[in-house]
């Protein structure tokens, strides 16, 4: 199935004819319905040429949460009437779902499977009472917004219901709802819908939530107003799919108007019609934020269950990013009026540029009148860069993290910070320096070079592979048992260069797609934007990798006619959960990439600075040169000198090693890696006679009594974490662990918590490529003083009790 069309098809085959009928129909003869799909026939897109725009990126931002895509799934009632997992299988695709009123399974369950935003969609019933305790129910179990469904004092005449005499099937009711007449979905909301609604429900349902509510139902630009001065975050431009006044328009046609009327003030979505990626893109350029796909996701229910309702909207995110690059749009919100033919675009509003509900505007992002800009900034007549014409990963919120959290850090100095995965400084003295570089030198000298010959080693560019590989490759077999030649090691700027190298070399066109964990080293991800590479993410468990989820998407991406070309993983006190793999998951995954032909990117920089001994290396375990070990230096011996390394031993046609093909990329990016570096390394090195193990007891040794501090800490500050909802994992070593908790722990957490308890953490949710983690944060036990722990978790407790109630 490789159209919506497809799915609809499939599905049609699957359900009975009334329930179809259900699902399918509209209101009175069907006008709207129609309408809905027609306008997005007139839409024409207008590409544009030789744009140089690579790949672009389909992230976007909605309440202040980071969407893989601007598309979501619009509230629907009773999917058990297409699937008997129902919401659960639907929310299980990992996609922004809006859950029904009359949702057929709990809201526990539901949040349970989900790993992106869940919102409510709420018909506020006669009983104020029903319609409180729903809200309150959606919102402990992680909800994060209302959508009132304002277009339904009760519900349209649906004729093929009325014909077929419609009752909801024996079993599916909704989960969350006590009481009786749910059977005829009419008669119930003729009875129990609150006709007499009015704007001041909206602040009614802010004064018994704390979410933000949107404003489902809109189609004129004056209600949309009405809405934001109610006090809704959002509005969706909806018609019900049809299903509610027959003649009302088409979505599409009103969503400049309503655009225009809000100006940027607060979020626009809009359901109705959409069953393309081009679609998608024709409603960003007339200013939306997003869409909500309906009807085809209940297709892709009935379908395939979890599986098709995935294949459903990776056909929309798919075509999406297609009809973007052809038409030179870098990310969603760069699209505009001017992607459409002028007929269409006439009414559109240029897309606003203030900030969403939930976006945080620059300090100082403009100037008082009269004020001179500051020194460097842009004047008035100067150079004016349209983000359009930027490469597509600059617009990437992935991109904007890290710089987030030096912004945090900075900004509270005296804070006690658990987010940097740095070594502990109290490990280096500034005269090591020269020392080190000093035996390196003597070790030439003694190997017969020439004064001459020391001289070029220290101030000229050197060999692009490295000059010292051989010492390298003699670590490798003293510490790891890793037995290949010099000739097959790149010393690199970091392994971030040899991430990037590796990702550049293996991946030859848009056809092959890299493999990544989530969560995930933002590093390896960020490398991949930037090179304009395909992703697919591999879902972590609380206990680490299964190769069964690992093959299961090697079989997707094949379905999808893409190759899976390498799997990028940390196996060792990984970065940013702390998992380590057990030696028969090792064992598993070698032989599960030999069995599909698939590469293992190996990076593991923990090993030798944690306590106690290490399972052995996936480089180590490798049999068929299936792997290549991407290293540093560090963590284990001086991170400064920004000196790694790639071990690519894979013989390449022609002659030659893959090491031979980065080498190459190198030269047109680095050119080499510092000979100061690598001399200081070196001499390192030799100091140890190789074993950076040796060199390490002691750091190792401090690092564990961190990490068992920060534990015991924890387990201290939290004796009744089971309450609170609180919980971690307990790593044997690494920088970092997972702290599990009850609130989003998001950058306005984050920052809230620096300023008001002065404690400084990583969100998780920078670490999943797709969305999640929202819930969890990396702590990182490697910075600190060991005397600043316990007042560190102290701190932290306090702000996690004070979220929590």
């Amino acid at each position: 199935m490789i159209t919506l069309a497809d799915y609809a098809a499939a599905a049609r085959e699957r359900l009975g004819p009334a329930v179809w009928d259900f699902v399918e129909g509209g209101a009175g003869a069907e006008r709207t319905l129609a309408a809905n799909l027609t306008a997005f026939e007139r839409v024409r897109l207008r590409p544009r040429v030789l744009t140089g725009l690579g790949l672009p990126h389909t992230k976007t931002e909605v309440l202040g949460r980071v969407w893989g895509a601007p598309v979501g799934v619009a509230p629907m009632a009773y999917h058990t009437l297409a699937h008997p997992e129902g919401e659960v299988a639907t929310a299980r695709a990992g996609v922004p779902l809006v859950v029904s009123t009359f949702a057929s399974r709990t809201f526990e369950d539901i949040a349970a499977a989900a790993t992106a935003p869940l919102w409510l969609q709420v018909y506020c019933f006669r009983d104020r009472t029903s319609t409180r305790r729903l809200v309150e129910r959606a919102e402990r179990a992680g909800f994060e917004a209302l959508v009132l469904t304002a277009d339904a004092p009760r519900l349209g005449r649906r004729v093929r219901d009325l014909r077929n005499g419609f009752l909801l099937p024996p079993g599916v009711e909704p989960a969350n709802l006590t009481g009786a007449g749910f059977s005829s979905p009419g008669g119930h909301a003729l009875a129990e819908f609150d006709a007499a609604l009015d704007w001041s429900v909206v602040g009614w349902l802010r004064s018994i939530s704390s979410l933000p509510v949107l404003v489902k139902g809109v189609l004129t630009g004056s209600d949309a107003l009405r809405a934001r001065e109610a006090g809704a975050g959002g509005v969706v431009v909806s018609n019900h799919g049809g299903r509610q006044l027959d003649g009302a328009p088409a979505t599409f046609d009103v969503l400049p108007e309503i655009a225009a009327a809000v100006s940027g003030s607060c979020a626009v979505l809009i359901d109705g019609g959409v069953r393309r990626g081009a679609d998608v893109l024709a409603c960003l350029a007339l200013g939306a934020d997003a869409v909500l796909v309906g009807r085809p996701v209940l297709h892709g229910l009935a379908a395939g269950g979890s599986d098709g309702v995935a294949g459903v909207l990776g056909v929309v995110t798919d075509e999406l990013a297609e009809a973007m690059l052809l038409t030179g749009v870098p990310s969603p919100r760069d699209a505009g009026p001017e992607l459409l033919t002028p007929t269409e675009a006439a009414a559109a509003p240029a897309r606003a540029t203030a900030p969403a509900l939930g976006a945080a505007s620059a300090p100082g992002a403009a100037s008082a009148p009269g004020v001179a800009p500051a020194p460097g900034a842009a004047r008035p007549g100067g150079v004016s860069l349209r983000r359009r014409d930027l490469h597509g990963s600059l617009a990437d919120p992935l991109l904007d993290t890290m710089n987030f959290l030096n912004e945090i850090t900075h900004r509270y100095p005296d804070a006690i910070s658990f987010a940097p995965g740095r070594p502990h400084d109290g490990f280096f003295a500034t005269e090591d320096v020269f020392t080190h570089l000093r035996r390196y030198v003597d070790h030439l000298e003694e190997s017969g070079a020439t004064p001459a010959q020391v001289r070029s080693a220290l101030f000229q560019y050197g060999p692009t592979s490295g000059q010292i590989r051989d010492l390298i490759a003699a670590s490798l077999r003293a510490d790891e048992g890793i037995d290949v030649p010099p000739g097959s090691i790149v010393v690199t700027v970091g392994a971030q260069e040899a991430m990037l190298l590796a990702v550049r070399a293996l991946i030859a066109g848009p056809g092959d797609v890299l493999l990544v964990s989530s969560p995930c080293y933002v590093g390896i991800t960020g490398a991949a934007r930037l090179l304009d590479v395909s992703t697919a993410v591999v879902e972590e468990h609380a206990d680490g990798l299964r190769c069964a989820d690992l093959e299961a998407v090697i079989l997707a991406e094949r379905a999808r006619g893409r190759r899976p070309r390498a799997f990028y993983v940390v196996p060792d006190h990984s970065n940013p959960s702390g998992a380590t793999m057990p030696l028969s998951t090792r064992e598993e995954l070698l032989a599960l990439c030999a069995r599909y032909d698939v590469l293992v990117l190996e990076d593991s920089p923990y090993r030798m600075v944690s306590p106690g001994p290490q399972l052995p290396a996936l480089k180590a375990l490798d049999r068929e040169r299936r792997v290549v070990q991407l290293g540093s230096f560090s963590k284990t011996l001086f991170p400064g000198a920004r000196v790694g390394y790639a071990v690519a031993d894979q013989p390449v046609e022609g002659g030659g090693l893959l090491a031979d093909e980065l080498s190459k990329i190198k030269s047109m990016v680095t050119v080499n890696t510092s000979p100061v570096s690598q001399a200081v390394v070196a001499g390192m090195l030799l100091a140890a006679r190789g074993r950076t193990s040796e060199l390490n007891t002691g750091t190792a040794a401090h690092y564990g009594d961190a990490m068992r501090t920060t534990l015991r800490e924890l387990a201290a500050c939290f004796p009744d974490r089971e309450r609170l909802g609180v919980s971690w994992n307990e790593p044997s070593g690494g920088f970092f662990l997972t702290l599990r908790v009850p609130f989003r722990a998001d950058n306005d957490a984050l920052a809230r918590c620096a300023e008001e308890y002065g404690v400084i953490w990583t969100p998780m949710s920078y670490f999943y490529p797709q969305g999640g983690g929202d819930h969890a944060i990396r702590l990182s036990v490697s910075y600190l003083p060991g005397d600043l722990i316990p007042e560190g978790c102290a701190r932290l407790s306090r702000f996690v009790r004070a979220q929590a109630g």
